[in-house]
């Protein structure tokens, strides 16, 4: 499901629509092409949800509607809300719960049981593949030299 979604979502299609166009923000351009967009947003967004603090704001710069995202967090630490912002506009055109790695990513990578889940997890990942290249050394050493019939597969 995470791999349709990630081939199928409105993150990619807007990456492929926005592959071979060229921006028009360059890095010896003025610095107003970027901090303009950035301003509109930051307005829009403190209007929204004053006072909150800012986590990281990015910006999709190339396309028909370029965007800033702006990521708050909240008073007391950890994620809030996310914020898609029309860059030419200043109009809030998406807000959504925002978590920097959803939990079942953090649950798969054991990241959700802190560090000692991290190494739990990368132990036995490890010991998957171990497993399973052990398991078809065992299996090729066990077959018979000249099988016959079924048993060419079972030995």
């Amino acid at each position: 499901m995470l791999a349709v979604t990630e081939f199928f979502g409105p993150d990619e299609a807007l990456r492929e629509a926005t592959r071979d166009l060229v921006s028009p923000v360059t890095a010896s351009g003025p610095a107003a092409a970027w901090s303009e967009p950035t301003a509109k947003a930051l307005s829009a967004v403190n209007a929204a949800s004053p006072g909150a603090p800012i986590d990281k704001i990015t910006l999709q710069l190339k396309g028909e509607q370029p965007t800033a995202t702006i990521f708050t967090g909240k008073p007391n630490g950890g994620e809030d809300r996310k914020f898609v912002v029309d860059a030419k506009t200043g109009a809030v055109l998406l807000v959504e719960a925002y978590t920097d790695k959803p939990f079942l990513y953090r649950l798969h990578s054991g990241e959700a049981f802190g560090d000692g889940g991290l190494v739990v997890a990368m132990l036995w990942g490890t010991s998957l593949a171990v497993l399973t290249v052990t398991g078809f050394v065992i299996y090729f050493t066990m077959r018979r030299r000249r099988p016959v019939g079924i048993q060419k597969v079972f030995w």
